[in-house]
């Protein structure tokens, strides 16, 4: 069995979680890949008719709250096989962190999730905040290089670029998300502001950290005190 990796002594915008809720994802982690296949397999089926609305080519640029709990699977299989792939973590830990926390926008800003007593937008609201929260176990493992941050910067700033600003195939790709998202050819609500403005700056947070993470790293005091 793979080892669960150290802790590292990072401060906690870093590292959010409790080191034993980490550890808990660890020990578990089997079952965390079987909860990301499954959200990812309810995340295509979510997608089904804008995909087929979609060009064949842009389809990667679609669904992108099941490709990042894909990535997490990966991410995870690729640390437990002994078998790290550097770009996978990053990709991940953008994908999660950013697409977690988009949704959790979404529903509290948009959708007004809080007031609307829509069970719907509940289960959307806490099963993306717990899928951005798990991001943050992919650092023990992970080496954030500069290569590795840049793809997966250069993939989810594409992302955003073919979303909400410039389609290069069709329309624009972001998700058909609740009533006030419903149309993607309208872009002068204000919803479609709020969500291209959460998802660019949470790309930028997403790789200012990763790269935080690996200063911290690579930090004379830090790797003299082990960590």
């Amino acid at each position: 069995m793979t080892s669960i990796p150290v802790a590292d002594d990072l401060p906690v915008y870093l590292s959010p979680l409790p080191a034993q809720i980490e550890t808990f994802v660890f020990q578990y982690s089997w079952v965390v890949i079987m909860i990301n296949i499954a959200g990812s397999i309810f995340g295509l089926w979510y997608y089904r008719f804008q995909l087929l609305n979609t060009p064949l080519a842009m389809w990667p640029v679609v669904p992108d709250s099941p490709f990042a709990t894909m990535l997490m699977v990966g991410s995870l299989l690729s640390w437990r096989l002994g078998r790290n792939r550097n770009w996978i973590h990053a990709l991940a830990f953008i994908g999660n962190l950013k697409y977690g926390f988009w949704v959790v926008a979404v529903q509290i800003f948009i959708n007004d999730a809080l007031v609307s007593q829509n069970p719907y937008y509940w289960f959307l609201l806490i099963s993306h905040f717990g899928m951005g929260l798990q991001a943050f176990v992919i650092y023990r493992y992970a080496e954030f290089s500069v290569p590795a941050v840049g793809i997966a910067t250069s993939w989810f700033g594409f992302n955003d670029l073919v979303d909400y600003f410039t389609p290069i195939i069709g329309d624009y790709h972001h998700t058909y998300f609740g009533p006030r998202l419903a149309s993607t050819g309208d872009h002068t609500i204000p919803a479609h502001d709020v969500a291209a403005t959460a998802a660019v700056c949470l790309t930028l947070l997403a790789m200012f950290l990763a790269f935080a993470i690996r200063a911290r790293r690579l930090s004379p005091a830090v790797a003299g005190n082990g960590g």
